[in-house]
């Protein structure tokens, strides 16, 4: 009885063991500020993984977007083309850089912009292409990077919810010219507040530490390449504290553990809830045969609004966390301030509201799989 009544929260921060003892060598080490001993075994670790230019690891996933945006030299009045349907950080990162948004649509099938809307997009303007992996299912990057490459456009992948996911082999965020990836305590792998930035043209490296470092050259320092540090450029201090990077690097030593665990939990929610998409009652994810996703959310989506809302509140009375997503950015109030809908929006805001997000986190129980999907059947059936 005790278990029937227990509570099946949506996320559960990441924990695997080690990082109270990864924390307390931090404060060892007395460097608990940026860039010290775990920052960059963080650093080195996905930079290995994931066979990247640089990495950087960063105080947010915004604020490594907010880099990116400057590395792309974007500038008053430069438009930046990117899906409405994101988190607000996507869209922030262009405004605070002076860009005009121009929000395309997306496809219904992985929530991805849709890359053939893109081209018609594109102005005299168009300084930048933002993709965004949802759910960790990567957008179609070789149409992108084609589309970038013919109209001389930078692109920024926000792999927020990809860390170790890839798309024909490559490693989501380091396809792009920068990628940034979020360690926030609702992904796969964390470290409460933070993320990283990935540099994939080695000419935009000292740029970047430059910028990261305050605007300062440290970084030059600290590998003996100057005899002093000074300020050089503009920058801003984006260096997450080292006590961050070490709870963090627990997880990182047991990626594939995580990465595992949760691909089996979101195996077990499609297998079990795919007759009901056969028989036309919800619609499961996507995962085009190019691309290997990481797990990041289960989602399904219900016919519409009127039937999320009250499967959600179904399901919050029988104990179970259930939510749904993003509220179209071109429709919020400032996304009407600081940008444009170019097309027509046939699937961003309808699709928006039919999605529910099931619980997935590391360490979610078979038994508690397996009660949610049996509350959704019962609710359909």
């Amino acid at each position: 009885m005790k278990d029937e009544n227990k509570i099946i929260n949506f996320n559960v921060p990441p924990y695997v063991g080690k990082e109270i003892e990864y924390i307390k060598q931090a404060i060892e080490n007395r460097q608990i500020c940026g860039d010290g001993e775990f920052t960059k075994k963080c650093n080195q670790w996905l930079e290995n993984r994931f066979n990247a230019k640089k990495v950087l690891l960063t105080s947010s996933c915004t604020s490594a977007l907010d880099m990116a945006m400057m590395l792309c030299d974007i500038k008053p009045g430069d438009e930046v083309i990117l899906p409405s349907y994101t988190f607000s950080s996507t869209a922030t990162s262009a405004v605070l850089s002076g860009a005009k948004l121009v929000f395309v649509d997306i496809r219904p099938d992985t929530m991805n912009i849709d890359e053939t809307k893109i081209e018609d997009a594109i102005t005299d303007k168009t300084k930048a292409i933002i993709a965004v992996h949802y759910a960790g299912v990567a957008c179609e990057m070789d149409t992108i990077m084609d589309i970038a490459k013919r109209y001389n456009l930078k692109v920024v992948e926000d792999a927020a919810q990809g860390v170790m996911s890839s798309y024909k082999g490559r490693a989501l965020g380091t396809i792009g010219d920068f990628g940034c990836y979020s360690f926030h305590e609702t992904k796969n792998y964390s470290m409460g507040e933070g993320g990283a930035i990935i540099i994939n043209n080695p000419n935009y490296i000292e740029k970047a530490e430059i910028l990261r470092e305050k605007g300062t050259n440290r970084a030059k320092f600290f590998r003996g390449q100057v005899d002093k540090y000074t300020w050089v450029d503009f920058g801003d201090s984006y260096l997450p504290s080292d006590l961050n990077a070490a709870y963090l690097y627990a997880q990182l030593e047991q990626a594939d553990l995580i990465n595992e665990s949760r691909l089996k939990n979101w195996n077990d929610y499609y297998n079990n809830l795919v007759e009901l998409q056969n028989e036309g009652k919800i619609t499961l994810p996507y995962i085009p045969k190019d691309c290997i996703h990481n797990a990041h959310m289960f989602y399904l989506k219900c016919k519409n609004l009127e039937e999320r809302t009250k499967f959600i509140s179904y399901m919050k009375e029988n104990g179970i966390g259930a939510v749904f997503h993003y509220v179209p950015l071109h429709s919020a109030p400032a996304g009407i301030k600081f940008g444009r809908f170019n097309g027509e929006d046939v699937y961003t805001t309808s699709e928006s509201e039919k999605i529910v997000r099931l619980p997935m986190y590391y360490g979610l129980e078979d038994a508690e799989v397996q009660k949610v999907c049996e509350k959704v059947k019962k609710y359909y059936r």
